[in-house]
């Protein structure tokens, strides 16, 4: 079985059915989701679970606004 989203991340995905979501089956728009609109501490976990290096490679490829685009690539170099 494939492990659902922590609780404190479900705020982010309202308009999904989150027993459906999981980070291996969807981890691109987990990713986009998290880094355009999550908080600390769903970045820490996030970094955690997917790492820094693997963030910084997803970046050109995600749907993400110039705003959040150019803070994570500034926070993961």
């Amino acid at each position: 079985m494939v492990s659902a989203l922590p609780k404190f991340l479900h705020k982010y995905f309202w308009g999904d059915r989150l027993s459906e979501l999981n980070l291996k089956d969807h981890r691109r728009y987990i990713i986009q989701t998290i880094l355009e609109k999550g908080d600390r501490r769903a970045a820490s976990w996030l970094i955690k679970k997917v790492g820094k290096k693997t963030l910084k490679n997803n970046l050109p490829v995600l749907s993400l606004s110039p705003k959040a685009f150019n803070f994570w690539r500034l926070y993961l170099s």
